[in-house]
């Protein structure tokens, strides 16, 4: 008799990785055995450990956790695509952070990675028309993870932010696959106009510390925008800019910077030695 196939949904290497993780820290620190069991041991896969996880952490008087959960749970089974972002995402974080080690390492800590994935479910309910509870989301995001993203906003998966601190991302802005940004970055508008008003980050794109991309105006795709700069025209795809306003000084470098993740370049030569 033939086996019909699992689902490929069903079959999840990154979340039979992280609970084996889970599994040799509860070993290693059995103080922390209670955090790893509830978090990670107890549930029979990765979309139940991100619903747990986000409501134990945006909890409060006014939402308790068993109410954010079941939205969390809601949207997860409404919305596969929520989980293949997330382990996306994860995924990104454990390959480009230098400080991530193992893949429970973000579920766990890492705030950049669990405010993205609490932002996905204020923007499942934004497109539901459920606005107030999606306000309610982001408002929780920003008090316990300094990062404040509009659940308008539209971000793609493999996602990396790296520190997260007071990260902002306006209402009308898009950001693309496979891209990285460090703490501070700004996507904001120009002004009080109500219409189209904040960038388009394309695939790829590197975003360093405390840089500001503002207004409607298009980054292309892997590119680099330098830490500190205030993008204020567009960007060309591939380019490094730099500076303020930011001026593009050079090419991107490399076919993936937000992969790379190399923020150097030779700004005095023009020459930059990841090209050559």
């Amino acid at each position: 008799m033939s086996v019909k196939p699992k689902p490929l949904r069903t079959i999840d290497p990154v979340w039979q990785q992280i609970r084996a993780e889970a599994e040799d820290a509860t070993r290693t620190e059995p103080l922390l055995g209670g955090l790893f069991h509830s978090s990670i041991l107890h549930h029979a896969s990765m979309a139940n450990a991100l619903a747990f996880r986000m409501s134990m952490k945006l909890s409060s008087g006014e939402m308790s956790e068993q109410i954010l959960r079941e939205i969390a749970d809601d949207a997860y089974a409404d919305q596969p695509e929520l989980t293949d972002a997330a382990r996306a995402d994860l995924v990104a974080t454990y390959e480009r952070d230098p400080t991530c080690h193992r893949f429970l390492q973000p579920l766990l800590y890492f705030k950049g990675f669990q405010a993205v994935q609490a932002y996905r479910i204020g923007h499942w309910l934004w497109q539901k028309g459920r606005f107030d509870l999606a306000y309610f989301i982001q408002m929780r995001v920003s008090e316990v993870y300094g990062v404040d993203i509009h659940p308008a906003a539209r971000i793609g998966k493999g996602i990396m932010i790296d520190h997260a601190h007071s990260i902002v991302i306006g209402e009308t802005a898009t950001v693309g696959d496979n891209v990285s940004m460090l703490h501070s970055v700004t996507l904001g508008g120009t002004g009080k106009e109500e219409e189209d008003r904040h960038p388009k980050i394309g695939d790829g794109v590197l975003i360093g510390a405390g840089a500001h991309v503002l207004g409607n105006i298009r980054v292309g795709h892997c590119s680099r925008i330098a830490a500190g700069s205030v993008v204020l025209q567009e960007v060309p795809p591939m380019k490094t800019v730099a500076g303020v306003p930011a001026k593009i000084v050079g090419e991107a470098g490399c076919a993936q910077p937000s992969v790379v993740m190399d923020q150097l370049f030779a700004m005095r030569t023009g020459r930059d030695p990841l090209s050559e």
